[in-house]
């Protein structure tokens, strides 16, 4: 396992060492996109609009300073010389124009193009906007002449003329020659990756290519709280990729829009700003309600977003259908901590300091701005719906971590029925599969202590059944968790990656129902689906 988890962890420095280093996003990118308002039928007059919504409401101030094109300001064909072009119905005045009034408010101004032989549309690829396959020098140059600052570089038409969307396209040179064009060109610009989280882009050589890579499939439109939680799934196994200058971009917001509660986009701003995601307002500013405009200005909120540390929020804890922990870093030395929570009503919820290493601290509500005090053992409070606390923690007192004995889940003392076995793992470590669906794996001679009873358990899983839409348990599977033939317990389990040879490590959920001395087992089983496949459970005591 030590070896293991050493590649692994060797990997990951190597990335973060390679990462794009352009001298731009230092941190992560703020500003207006709107496609989930407008979708491809934005015009210029709403870009201008836009633009100078963001100075009139005060948001320019606070960090919002790129207006970026999407879908659908794009020509059809290319002019005589092989240039790329605009549509003269949505940009009458042209881009050049265009994007000489947004420097002139003092923002910074953002194009789109495709990776492919067409660009994306939502008239399911009919459009046949331009896409830059082919002539990544030539419009690079361009982008660079109009004064672009930032690029968004979609995936459709990635692999010939017909094909629209391909789930498994080779991306990766697509992606790789228009960053060395862009680097050419001498001028800074954002280069941001929008491959949907196809092939894993954070775990790509180099950190790939991009400021930012999209780390999943749209947001929406529409929005829904079914896509937040898929997104934030797919976000738990890569936060350790992200940093100065390379983001994990879990898409745009959907703040001011229609399909989330006033306290669901509350949640989804806090969470994609401590998560270190660009965050890129796409409503309709024209009138954008008092509720819209305190989530977006916030500045506390913002201040984790732009946090010189630039470390992403990381994946704590999950109390199934209950709440989330995540918690990470910033620059003063103090904590921030997301409790998110599941229940579909307001509720109190209890935030346990354990779930992030501490005993006591001093608590700051990053949402209100309250000073909570020094507080000790755990904070209980009223949250709404689909709600979330954002506790800035300072002056924390760590707790000693709790200390565990592993069980391999492939030891010959265990039994595997219904279909479940084993499979080696890198040539380095052995794992249980096919557990679920009437597949059970269960740990004999379990130690329960002197006293038995309720134990914090570690799991280590593979888990890579990735999605680009909505399930029943996106981005995740679910295990069901039996301690000595007693009532099974739901265990949620995020992916570990987009593939089967990635392992998650420390999984943690109670188990009550332990007896004392080493006779007890832990069973795992789910009986309509599969579960993760597991490497080794470890037991508190």
């Amino acid at each position: 396992m030590l070896q293991f988890q050493t590649i692994l962890a060797t990997l990951a420095l190597v990335q973060l060492a390679l990462s794009l280093n352009n001298g731009v996003a230092v941190k992560p990118p703020m500003g207006w996109n709107p496609y989930n308002a407008f979708l491809c039928t934005t015009t210029e007059s709403q870009y201008r609009t836009a633009a100078q919504r963001l100075i009139d409401l005060g948001l320019s101030s606070l960090g919002y300073q790129y207006v970026n094109l999407d879908c659908g300001w794009q020509g059809k064909t290319r002019n005589s010389t092989g240039g790329f072009t605009w549509d003269t119905s949505t940009i009458p005045s042209g881009i050049p124009a265009l994007s000489s009034f947004i420097h002139s408010l003092g923002l910074k101004f953002g194009v789109y193009s495709d990776g492919g032989v067409f660009a994306c549309d939502f008239v399911g690829g009919t459009a046949h906007y331009l896409g830059s396959l082919g002539h990544e020098t030539s419009d690079a140059n361009t982008f660079a002449s109009w004064g672009a600052d930032y690029l968004k570089y979609d995936n459709c038409y990635a692999v010939n003329s017909t094909d629209f969307v391909d789930f498994n396209p080779p991306i990766q040179p697509h992606y790789t020659t228009m960053r060395d064009a862009l680097h050419a060109t001498g001028r800074p610009i954002v280069f941001s990756i929008c491959e949907w989280g196809v092939q894993d882009p954070a775990r790509w050589p180099a950190s790939l290519v991009g400021n930012s890579w999209r780390i999943s499939n749209d947001i929406g439109p529409p929005a829904s709280w079914d896509n937040l939680f898929r997104i934030i799934n797919q976000l738990v196994p890569i936060t350790q990729f992200a940093g100065t200058g390379a983001w994990n971009d879990l898409d745009m917001l959907e703040v001011g829009n229609q399909g989330l509660t006033v306290a669901e986009q509350q949640t989804h701003f806090a969470f994609w700003a401590a998560a270190k995601s660009p965050l890129l307002i796409s409503t309709d500013l024209n009138n954008p309600s008092s509720q819209t405009l305190n989530i977006l200005k916030n500045q506390r909120i913002i201040a984790l977003n732009q946090d010189p540390l630039g470390k992403s929020i990381t994946f704590k804890r999950r109390y199934t259908n209950d709440h989330d922990v995540w918690a990470g870093p910033l620059s003063d030395g103090s904590t921030v901590a997301v409790i998110i929570n599941w229940v579909n009503s307001a509720r109190s919820l209890t935030f346990d300091f354990a779930d992030v290493g501490f005993s006591s601290a001093t608590v700051t509500n990053l949402i209100s701005g309250a000073s909570l005090g020094r507080l000790t053992g755990s904070y209980t409070t009223n949250v709404d719906a689909h709600g979330c606390l954002v506790l800035k923690l300072s002056s924390a007192t760590v707790a000693p971590p709790p200390s565990f004995t592993f069980y391999s889940a492939a030891a010959s003392s265990n039994t595997l029925a219904g279909g479940a076995t084993t499979r080696v793992v890198n040539s380095s470590i052995t794992v249980v599969g096919f557990v679920g669906n009437g597949g059970t794996l269960t740990i004999n001679n379990v130690d329960g202590g002197t006293s038995g009873g309720s134990k914090l358990i570690s799991m280590d899983y593979i888990n890579g059944d990735y999605v680009f839409g909505n399930t029943a348990c996106s981005n995740c599977r679910n295990a069901f968790l039996s301690v000595n033939g007693g009532t099974a317990v739901q265990v949620q389990m995020p992916i570990s990656a987009q593939n089967w040879d990635v392992l998650f490590s420390g999984y943690l959920v109670s188990l009550s129902g332990f007896r004392a001395g080493k006779t007890n087992t832990i069973q795992i089983s789910n009986p309509n689906a599969f579960a993760p496949d597991f490497y080794r459970v470890g037991v508190a005591l």
